[in-house]
């Protein structure tokens, strides 16, 4: 019953309307999806995805080729094996593939049958998918990190910043924390529109208003924070992701300059805006491979959340590198950066052994697939970045945590940020 019959993939689209991969595995009663996630901003060392250049028709960007290398060479490959040795039908395709980014199958096609076996073997178990992780008992629900305003790659203005995140802290449950962030989104909402804004939203579900200077769009949210209630940086706190290697290939390596400056006035800029707005994280302030740039940094704002995401693109390897570097103290963790569940799995086990706090991710053109959700909780990490509250493939995510939540009845509680 636990083995596996055929794999059949077949393209669909992701939020941003371009075309991914979807995997179905089939035993001999039944059978589990899941959908391969894509980024816009990428980091170097990310594992490879493929997509069919050449085909005109999709604009080069369908799946197909990638599609035909699952149902034929990975079927073949992981007929007969049990969907429950997720390391070993793991290793086959990462065997089968042979390079080190996945360049020959592909990190979309190996990660689309990577997350659909794991999610048939909880249902062939009967088991709710986040019961199947790093965790046997006493789960923790993450606290969001909530885009609430877009930039960077994933919208179209010019904020120089990605990502305007709120995260909030005082909240004793994750639905209080919905509630919680709910407010502030509404009631940044009706600010933008008196200042007679567009509250059009960006890939991620975060508000996208034509403005381009950053003390702007801070200065808006934290007004939002306090029409709501609360108190920045106690109650609810503003968390940023800068992603700096796309300020690097724009040779804007400022958050507010459009010119190249030093480590040391990068970092002194940082530190101005984190006491002014009482920044609480900072992803991805410097380049992937500015290692001196993020120890500097890390050892200076030592209360502040320092998350690497291109830095390590969850990979071991780099991880390893950025602890002996001291280079952050928290990474985000994207599964399609390194293409296995298990590859996933291994790096959120060493992220907490050296202490790190691990994020579970979204990307930028993502699905209704919520597996990230039940992979938050199944690890006890500490957070969650899967967007704003639009867009139904980043409210899918949220809405499986509130069934988690009333799964766990009284067992449920927030894990620890601090």
């Amino acid at each position: 019953m636990s083995k596996i019959l055929k794999v059949k993939a077949r393209q669909v689209f992701d939020s941003r309307g371009n075309p991914t991969i979807e995997a179905e595995v089939f035993t001999k009663n039944m059978s589990a999806k899941a959908i391969s996630p894509s980024g816009a901003s990428t980091g170097t060392y990310e594992a490879f995805e493929k997509r069919d250049k050449n085909n005109k028709r999709y604009l080069g960007k369908s799946v197909l080729g990638a599609i035909t290398l699952v149902n034929t060479k990975i079927s073949k490959k992981l007929k007969g094996q049990s969907v429950h040795n997720q390391e070993r039908v793991d290793a086959l395709m990462i065997n089968l593939d042979g390079t080190k980014q996945k360049k020959k199958l592909s990190a979309n096609a190996i990660l689309a049958v990577s997350m659909a076996i794991k999610k048939l073997s909880a249902k062939t178990r009967k088991l709710p998918l986040y019961k199947t992780f790093l965790t046997n008992s006493n789960f923790q629900l993450p606290y969001p990190l909530m885009n609430i305003i877009n930039g960077g790659a994933h919208a179209n203005n010019g904020l120089r910043i990605q990502e305007f995140m709120i995260r909030p802290d005082k909240a004793k449950t994750f639905s209080d924390a919905m509630r919680i962030c709910f407010l502030v989104i509404k009631n940044l909402s009706e600010i933008i529109k008196s200042k007679g804004l567009s509250t059009s939203v960006g890939d991620e579900g975060g508000f996208a208003p034509m403005i381009s200077n950053n003390n702007k769009a801070l200065d808006l949210i934290v007004s939002a924070i306090k029409k709501s209630g609360f108190v920045n940086g106690k109650d609810v706190s503003i968390c940023l992701d800068v992603a700096a290697n796309e300020l690097y290939k724009k040779k804007k390596y400022s958050i507010h300059s459009s010119k190249f400056i030093s480590i040391e006035k990068s970092i002194i800029e940082y530190q101005k805006i984190i006491k002014r707005y009482k920044i609480k994280s900072i992803e991805d302030p410097f380049a992937e491979n500015d290692w001196e740039a993020w120890n500097k940094l890390t050892k200076l704002v030592k209360k502040v959340q320092i998350v690497g995401d291109d830095l390590y693109v969850t990979n071991l390897e780099r991880l390893k590198k950025g602890f002996l570097n001291l280079s952050s103290n928290a990474i985000l963790i994207k599964l399609n950066q390194i293409g296995t569940v298990s590859e996933t799995l291994e790096v959120i086990k060493f992220a907490q052994i050296i202490g790190f706090k691990t994020i579970i991710s979204h990307r930028s053109g993502d699905s209704e697939d919520t597996f990230i959700a039940d992979l938050a909780v199944g690890t006890n990490s500490n957070q969650i970045k899967t967007g704003s509250l639009a867009r139904s493939e980043r409210v899918a995510k949220y809405n499986q945590l509130i069934r988690i939540e009333e799964d766990l009845g009284k067992k449920a509680r927030m894990n620890k940020i601090h």
